[in-house]
């Protein structure tokens, strides 16, 4: 997979003076079935979250609260995007190296995953990523 995989996709919002409402469904916004949500809280300042690439699973991302940046790197150019609104969500395919950083106070991610946890799924070594990238088999 490649930068221009990665989407930063707009989902609904309906505004309503007691407050808004934003959804979103899996094969429609969240392009993949959903097989895990999970979601990261409570970052110490200057902390980073992620550090990896996955083999085979594909992530959703919505900032539900506060915000923070997350990086992706095909091995070739990084983009970075910044998630602070939740009617957005990133959509991050598999064999790319992504790191979330810069979480604001009480900032709350969630994310989605077309896969069950598997600890094998994951590459932690840079080095390792970018050589599985120039090999095909990531």
């Amino acid at each position: 997979m490649l930068i221009e995989d990665v989407k930063l996709i707009e989902l609904p919002k309906l505004m309503d003076t007691r407050g808004n409402l934003s959804f979103a469904e899996q094969n429609s916004h969240i392009p993949f079935e959903i097989q895990r949500t999970y979601w990261i809280y409570d970052v110490p300042g200057g902390e980073n979250r992620g550090g990896h690439a996955y083999k085979s699973t594909s992530e959703f991302i919505i900032a539900i609260s506060g915000g923070f940046d997350v990086t992706v790197d095909d091995g070739k150019q990084k983009k970075t995007f910044t998630l602070n609104r939740s009617y957005y969500g990133l959509y991050i395919p598999k064999g790319l190296w992504r790191t979330m950083e810069n979480f604001s106070t009480n900032s709350l991610a969630l994310e989605f995953a077309d896969t069950k946890y598997d600890r094998n799924d994951y590459v932690d070594e840079y080095n390792e990523f970018l050589k599985m990238k120039s090999n095909g088999e990531i």
